[in-house]
């Protein structure tokens, strides 16, 4: 085990933004802030995944990509990295989003994406089960808004969704459920910073 299993006690709120994370940057830790504020959280935990099945190229060790984050996060109190996803021996989203479920019975847990992921979402693994097993909250990313609110998901789920004016009241709902937040957005991303050279 890279580090100690995050902690949250029973009824908090913990929202999960998932992905490579490499590497982390000030994009994802701005996300989560909002979603601490918009959502009413308790806690944001990243996922770092040890790889992403959609992805051809593996990234960057576990070890350093965790130690990349901390860096990011710079000690921040309600935000924690973890590679957690290695410990539950899960490789997708639907397997994780179970097990933390089963882990952390009395938890309020609410998933994070960017809009971006939302285009696409239909192509993850037994995706409308992931929106069935937790709320999810969608999170503004440049020119992805318009797209993402047109996806497959957005318009089968069309009857869940919760206007971003409720979106405080997320994490107590039954899922089916989903919103989509607008908000000031970053134009940083891990794709950029590795053609950058800036992590290599």
């Amino acid at each position: 085990m890279i580090q100690p299993r995050p902690i949250a006690a029973p009824g908090q709120r913990v929202g999960l933004l998932g992905g490579s994370f490499n590497p982390a940057h000030a994009g994802h830790l701005h996300i989560s802030r909002i979603a601490l504020r918009r959502l009413g959280l308790d806690r944001v935990w990243w996922l770092l995944s040890p790889g992403n099945p959609l992805k051809p190229d593996a990234p960057a060790s576990l070890a350093r990509r965790l130690d990349a984050a901390k860096a990011v996060l710079d000690g921040h109190p309600r935000i924690q990295a973890t590679g957690i996803e290695r410990d539950l021996r899960t490789v997708y989203t639907v397997d994780t989003v179970h097990r933390l479920k089963a882990r952390y019975p009395a938890v309020r847990f609410v998933w994070l994406m960017g809009a971006d992921n939302l285009t696409q979402f239909h192509r993850w693994r037994r995706w409308a089960e992931i929106v069935h097993a937790v709320p999810v909250a969608v999170m503004a990313r440049p020119g992805e808004q318009v797209r993402a609110g047109l996806s497959k998901t957005a318009r089968r789920f069309d009857r869940a969704r919760l206007p971003q004016y409720d979106a405080a009241a997320l994490p107590f709902l039954k899922p089916p459920c989903w919103t989509m937040l607008t908000h000031p957005t970053s134009s940083l991303s891990s794709t950029r910073l590795r053609n950058s050279g800036a992590w290599s």
